[in-house]
């Protein structure tokens, strides 16, 4: 995900791809393929949180970040491939900062009808979630996804920033399936900037929360959002939980 209005240099043009200041990584998914995530998320998800064929409302799935969207088009196969004919009813909005990788996403998408794919800066405007919500007449986001963002939204931009868009995702999702980055990955981040001799992330020396980051973020959507953990699908290959949460 990016997170910045004005990168100093386009994702094409970073020396290396793996030291993306903003999350805006160009081969992101050849070093972390969908099926890493997928491969803990059974398919019976959306049924499993109260999706069926029979109800009238669409359901809407909110991928934050979605880079270059090959994770947003497996995720959507994979849970509507649990359920029957007609899957209309089922829609993924994804988004990124990043406008390369929105328009490599929109080139590259298979589900033009069902998955749509936006230019936006979650922590600059949230007008175009509300217009997409009210297109579909729902007031909220079914199935929110939050995948390996918080670190980028943190470094870039602060702990109240971070906590902002927790609040935020959690008032406009029913379920909000949660990747945090745990703190060695600010560390390898910022260690990665400087070996290329950039300026270090704004906020990294000024952070208070630290340590394990995901129970910093749990405790916050519990005790601040209205949401509760109602499962881990354990972790990944990277060492990163997997948590759902469900607006209570």
């Amino acid at each position: 995900m990016a997170t910045c209005p004005t990168c100093s240099k386009s994702v094409d043009e970073v020396e290396d791809p793996g030291a993306a200041p903003y999350g805006n990584f160009i081969n992101y998914y050849t070093f972390n393929p969908p099926e890493n995530r997928l491969s803990l998320i059974p398919a019976t998800l959306l049924r499993d949180l109260g999706h069926n064929d029979s109800r009238e409302e669409d359901t809407l799935i909110l991928d934050v970040g979605c880079n270059s969207g090959e994770l947003s088009v497996a995720f959507y196969k994979h849970v509507v491939s649990d359920l029957t004919p007609p899957r209309r009813k089922v829609h993924l909005l994804g988004f990124d900062l990043d406008e390369k990788l929105i328009r490599r996403a929109q080139q590259t998408s298979p589900e033009h009808s069902n998955i749509t794919f936006m230019h936006l800066d979650i922590t600059q405007d949230t007008k175009q979630l509300q217009d997409y919500l009210r297109q579909h007449c729902c007031t909220h986001f079914h199935l929110c996804l939050c995948l390996a963002v918080t670190v980028w939204v943190h470094l870039n931009h602060g702990d109240s920033a971070l906590l902002q868009l927790l609040s935020h995702l959690a008032s406009i999702s029913k379920h909000l399936l949660l990747e945090a980055q745990p703190w060695k990955c600010y560390r390898s981040a910022a260690r990665r900037l400087r070996k290329l001799g950039r300026s270090d992330f704004d906020h990294f020396k000024t952070l208070k929360i630290q340590g394990d980051v995901a129970i910093h973020l749990k405790e916050h959507l519990e005790k601040h959002c209205g949401m509760q953990l109602i499962q881990s699908f354990g972790s990944t290959s990277w060492d990163r939980q997997l948590l759902l949460f469900r607006r209570t």
